[in-house]
């Protein structure tokens, strides 16, 4: 049993050796750098003239290194004084979309739908949370036992959440969702069979002609994704205020303003919500306005501007179907505090949305667009909805990934009028009934 055991422990000792040179050459670095002088400098010429003190150093020591060992010694050295430190490594790999830590210790990624763990660790949680403090800063924000929870951007334009104790028992719990800074583009997501060029045509008109759209599914299903790609075939004529928690959205359109919300401080006060971002957003002329997420009170507001000439506008909402979508936004608009009636609710958002889009994450990673549904109107005090377009799961294939296929329902939508006087002109058979696409 030892025999099997020395190599690890080798390969450990070896490992705590290295950390330990690593500590040691940071802190000398951090003494011999001259302050005053690395304002100055510009990125690249910084990195490139501290590499140079870092190899000096790492000559001052009297460890043995090999070449390899002494080129991940100066570049995890850089990354730790100039970037995210151990994330870096993870951060450089375009194949990973999430990035998930529980503790310094235990690390996992999400790669082309598969989760698995990292050889990545942290040295301990203070390490770990002096790298969550470089990341939130930058956006200021904060992160302590006062304010446990933090929602961020990153400079890629990744999402960043973190929780810190005393709320997370076993270390800091950070999760990176990735976005990067080429956001998937709308041939991609056909390259993938997200949907299919029929689907694409008929969303394509929807938002030309000025339709209000709702993007519902679960968590990872890929709505803000989706949102970044039908946002591109809006005019660039079109005067556009973007509201979110923690900006995400990457819009190409030229005439945009940014809108984010802010957390309470210290004191508790000085917060602004979607709700105050939304009603503000109504007096700076917007001919369409994009929330992130819908997730309270600010989703009546966002259907009464859907009502009163913002038409075109889009938002996305955590629901499983079309018709859960409505009932989640029905418990929204009731977390407003309006004692409004059951009908009048249901009336304003049969009035308000016209399409909803449902994306999913099928079982073994693929992301698919499972409803286009329209909202017809009001039948007594039932929202009518009917399904366009739909994917049906068939099975599993080896790998695990779930399969299925695309369906045209025959349903010409009643809103077709409306895009044809906007100039849409969709054939009669992209809504023949029919399996379009296998998968």
């Amino acid at each position: 049993m030892k025999t099997l055991n020395t190599p690890s422990r080798a390969a450990d000792s070896k490992e705590n050796t290295f950390e330990q040179l690593k500590q040691r050459i940071h802190s000398k670095l951090v003494d011999k750098l001259d302050m005053s002088r690395i304002g100055e400098l510009e990125g690249d010429v910084l990195r490139r003239e501290i590499r140079l003190v870092v190899e000096h150093l790492c000559d001052t020591e009297d460890t043995l290194l090999n070449r390899s060992e002494r080129d991940r010694l100066v570049d995890e050295v850089l990354d730790e004084t100039f970037g995210l430190g151990p994330l870096e490594v993870l951060l450089k790999d375009p194949t990973i979309s999430d990035i998930l830590i529980n503790g310094p210790k235990n690390i996992y990624c999400e790669r082309r739908g598969k989760m698995e763990k990292t050889s990545v660790t942290f040295r301990n949680n203070d390490h770990l949370l002096q790298i969550v403090d470089r990341i939130i800063s930058k956006v200021g924000r904060r992160v302590d036992e006062t304010c446990p929870m933090v929602d961020a951007r990153m400079a890629d334009g990744s999402r960043f959440n973190a929780i810190i104790p005393p709320l997370a028992l076993d270390g800091a719990a950070v999760s990176i969702r990735r976005f990067g800074a080429n956001p998937l583009k709308l041939e991609d997501l056909l390259n993938y069979k997200a949907f299919t060029p029929e689907m694409v045509m008929l969303l394509e008109g929807a938002i030309k002609a000025r339709l209000n759209i709702l993007i519902s599914g679960g968590t990872g299903s890929g709505k803000t994704t989706l949102l970044n790609t039908l946002s591109s075939f809006i005019p660039n004529t079109d005067r556009i205020v973007t509201i979110e928690d923690a900006a995400e959205l990457q819009l190409q359109q030229d005439h945009v303003v940014r809108l984010e919300t802010r957390p309470a401080n210290i004191e508790g006060k000085g917060a602004i919500t979607a709700t105050d971002l939304v009603r503000n957003a109504l007096r700076m002329r917007p001919e369409r306005i994009i929330i992130g997420e819908c997730r309270g009170p600010e989703t009546l507001d966002m259907l009464q501007a859907m009502n009163t000439g913002h038409e075109g506008s889009m938002t996305t909402l955590h629901a499983n179907t079309p018709r859960d979508a409505i009932a989640r936004m029905e418990t929204m608009i009731m977390m407003a505090g309006f004692e409004l009636p059951l009908k009048a609710m249901r009336t304003q958002i049969a009035s308000a949305v016209h399409l909803i889009v449902q994306a999913n994450r099928l079982q073994g990673g693929p992301r698919k667009i499972t409803h286009i549904t329209e909202v017809v109107g009001m039948e007594q005090d039932t929202v009518v909805m009917q399904d366009i377009y739909t994917f049906e799961k068939d099975g599993m294939d080896e790998n695990g990934r779930a399969y299925g296929r695309f369906i045209a329902h025959g349903i010409r939508p009643t809103f077709m009028p409306r895009l044809e006087s906007a100039g849409v002109r969709l054939p009669a058979s992209a809504f023949r009934q029919r399996v379009m696409m296998e998968d």
